[in-house]
Parts: C-alpha cells; sequence; structure tokens
C-alpha cells in the first residue's frame, strides 16, 4: 500500500497535490461542491412540500441565476482587487450559516416559501462571489506548467461531488427529513470554511488598479479579455456550448418519460451515465492534460460534443442514448476545462478574476439556452429542437475556428 501511494504520489498527474496551498483549495472545493450540489435537490423538495406548485419548483431554480448576471462582473473585479482567501471565507461561512438557518426553521417547523427564496438568492450571491476568487485561488496555488493538471483534478472533484451530492441529500431527506440535509450541507461548508481560513493571504495583484472606480475596474477586465486573443476564444467557445449545446439537458424529462419511455428512473441513469464520461473525461485531463493541445482540443471537443446530441436527438433506442450520454458528458468536460486552463493561464493574474467571471458568465448563458430550447420544443417538438440548437452550437464553434485561426495553436 505505501509503494502505492509513492507511486501515485510521483505522478505528474498529482504533483499539484505537493502544494499545501493547493491541497487546501481542493478541500474548501470538495466540501463546498458537495454542500451545494446537495441544495440543488434538497431546496427543489423544500418549496415542493411547502407548496406543492411546479411552478415555484422552477421558480426557485431560477432566482438563483439572478445574482449571477447582477454580480459577476462585481466579483471577478472583487477578486482582482482584495483578499481571494477573504473573499472565499466570508461567502463560504455565510452559506453555511444559511444551510443552519433553513435547517433550524424546518426542525422548528417555523419555514415559509419566502425563506426558501430569501436564502436562495443570499446563497446565489455568495456562490457568485466565491467562484472567481477560488478558481484564480487555483492558479496562484501551483506552478502554471501544473495548472492543466491541477484544473484536471479539481474538474474529477466537482463531477465527484455533482453525482454524490444529490444522492446523499435523498438519501438524507428519505430516512431524517430535510432538517437533517440541511444540517449536513451546513457541516460541510462550515468544514469548507475552515479549510479557507487555514489558506495563507495572497497579495491583490491589481497594483494600482485597486484605487479606480468599481465600474471602470469591470470595463478594463471586459477589454483585456476581448482584447486578448486566447482568452476570448476561450469565453466564445464556452458560450457556443453553454448557449447552443448544453441546454439539450433541459428536456431530458421529455425524452425519458415521453421518448423513450424509462419514466425518472431512466432519466437518473441518464444523468448517471453522463455523469461517468465526465469523471472518465476529467481523470484523463488530469494525468495527461499537460501533453494536450489545449486550444485544438477545446474546439474538437465541442464539436464531438455536438454531433454527440445531434445523433442523441434522434435515436430511438434507451441503450444508444445511455451511450451517447457517456460520450456527451466526456467531451462536455473536455472542452469546459481546457477553456478553464486558457482562460486562466493567458490572462495576467491583474485580471484573471474578472477573466473567470466572464468565464462563469458565459457557462451560466445555459439558463437562457433552456427558455430558449423549452420554445423551440413547443413550436417543432423536442427532438428537432434538441437537434436544431446542437447544430447552431456545432456551426457556431466552426465559424469560431475559421474566424480565429489562431485559437486551435493555443498551447
Amino acid at each position: 500500500m505505501q509503494s502505492l501511494l509513492s507511486a501515485l504520489r510521483s505522478q505528474r498527474a498529482f504533483k499539484a497535490l505537493h502544494y499545501r496551498e493547493f491541497r487546501l483549495v481542493t478541500g474548501c472545493q470538495m466540501f463546498g461542491n458537495l454542500g451545494t450540489w446537495m441544495d440543488e435537490l434538497s431546496r427543489g423538495w423544500l418549496i415542493y412540500q411547502l407548496t406543492d406548485s411546479v411552478v415555484q419548483l422552477g421558480l426557485v431554480r431560477g432566482v438563483q441565476f439572478i445574482p449571477l448576471l447582477l454580480f459577476s462582473p462585481i466579483a471577478g473585479s472583487a477578486a482582482d482587487r482584495y483578499s481571494r482567501k477573504t473573499l472565499l471565507l466570508v461567502s463560504q461561512a455565510v452559506n453555511a450559516l444559511l444551510f443552519a438557518a433553513l435547517a433550524l426553521l424546518i426542525f422548528t417547523g417555523q419555514v415559509a416559501p419566502w425563506h426558501v427564496y430569501v436564502t436562495a438568492v443570499l446563497a446565489g450571491i455568495m456562490q457568485v462571489i466565491q467562484h472567481p476568487a477560488r478558481t484564480s485561488l487555483v492558479a496562484d496555488a501551483v506552478p502554471l506548467e501544473f495548472l492543466t493538471n491541477a484544473i484536471g483534478l479539481t474538474s474529477v472533484i466537482y463531477n465527484g461531488a455533482r453525482l454524490t451530492g444529490p444522492a446523499l441529500a435523498g438519501a438524507l431527506i428519505a430516512y431524517a427529513g430535510t432538517d437533517s440535509a440541511y444540517a449536513v450541507q451546513a457541516a460541510f461548508l462550515f468544514v469548507a470554511t475552515v479549510w479557507a481560513f487555514m489558506l495563507q493571504p495572497v497579495p491583490p495583484a491589481t497594483g494600482k488598479s485597486h484605487r479606480e472606480p468599481f465600474a471602470q475596474s469591470i470595463v478594463k477586465g471586459w477589454q483585456y479579455a476581448w482584447h486578448n486573443e486566447s482568452v476570448r476564444a476561450g469565453i466564445l467557445c464556452t458560450t457556443a456550448v453553454s448557449l447552443l449545446i448544453f441546454p439539450f439537458a433541459t428536456l431530458l424529462p421529455v425524452f425519458a418519460r415521453d421518448l423513450l419511455g424509462v419514466g425518472a428512473s431512466g432519466q437518473g441513469l441518464l444523468l448517471g451515465a453522463m455523469g461517468i464520461g465526465a469523471l472518465i473525461s476529467a481523470a484523463l485531463i488530469t494525468l495527461a492534460g499537460h501533453k494536450l493541445a489545449r486550444g485544438k482540443v477545446m474546439l474538437d471537443s465541442s464539436l464531438a460534443y455536438g454531433v454527440a446530441i445531434v445523433i442523441f436527438a434522434y435515436t430511438p433506442w434507451y441503450w444508444l442514448s445511455l451511450i451517447i450520454m457517456i460520450v456527451a458528458g466526456y467531451y462536455h468536460v473536455h472542452a469546459n476545462a481546457l477553456v478553464n486552463t486558457v482562460v486562466q493561464s493567458y490572462s495576467s493574474a491583474e485580471y484573471r478574476g474578472r477573466s473567470m467571471a466572464l468565464f462563469n458568465m458565459s457557462q451560466m448563458l445555459s439558463t437562457a439556452g433552456s427558455m430558449l430550447i423549452g420554445l423551440l420544443a413547443a413550436a417543432i417538438g423536442p427532438r428537432h429542437a434538441v437537434a436544431a440548437m446542437a447544430v447552431a452550437g456545432t456551426l457556431a464553434i466552426v465559424l469560431l475556428i475559421v474566424s480565429m485561426p489562431h485559437a486551435r495553436k493555443i498551447k
């Protein structure tokens, strides 16, 4: 066993873990993501228990995206101007308190729907604040040569939490009640806060720009990202995938119940298959990501993702749908992780927080894409809607390749 551990430690993929600060950041991410992904299930279950309304079930998810649109530019500028450790520490601590407050309200029978909405908005704000701070801390914690491997490791953690968090929340709700799920979420966020407290403070890298007005700082960050061709290519790539390809997942309940006839359990297996592909992809990036031509892989993976979803749209066989979902999960993470690496690698430390905020905003365009695909499905049917948007996303990537030939040469 000792020799196995030594062999693993000697692998390049795990050398990022030799750095204390990176271990602490991954600890924050591990427990923070578990709590956040548990909330994906717990909050919806709670509002449905309280209201029996499918409209409010969708609304409580939607309100969490409002802070993303309003506060992401501010959060990115803050990550470049102030202590990233402090931003991460405070945002995780507040989230822990919010989850604890909901657990107490449920336990005492005092919880009301407005509590769920208010805490959803506040938790969304805290997520927006911590994302650019935490992702920038990854680049601060390891040498640039290990950044791709480090991002691969964080992607493994993220996708592992995405698989286990909702399952854990569901088991806790079934056997001990919603209050217990929120109590465990609060405990996870408290542990993440302790890990953040142990981080060494990193001085802001903005130099004199921290004295600029916030609005000017935000605009300068956008200008920097647009004029930096590598960063612009990465963000445009993610925009196309998030807006046009990934929203197919919104219609999975329709495919599972009405088109493939496998019900809710079948939908769960479809999501699980995508998660398996995501984990395989993240593991391969961790092991060999430093050898990849980042620009070529992020663009080719996006193209393959789009093609896979077009095939998924029309397959009549459930077993083939499962296979395609594994492929889709694989290419989704391959594209996303490589874009993440490109944006961080080619952003100077002074602008990294603002660049990552833009990256996060481009990812969240999937919300707009979800609304669009719902309207298209009503007009032309779910299969045609998924295929049409995936084709549009694939063509957008082709246009990006043609208009920015440098993008495929990004190292």
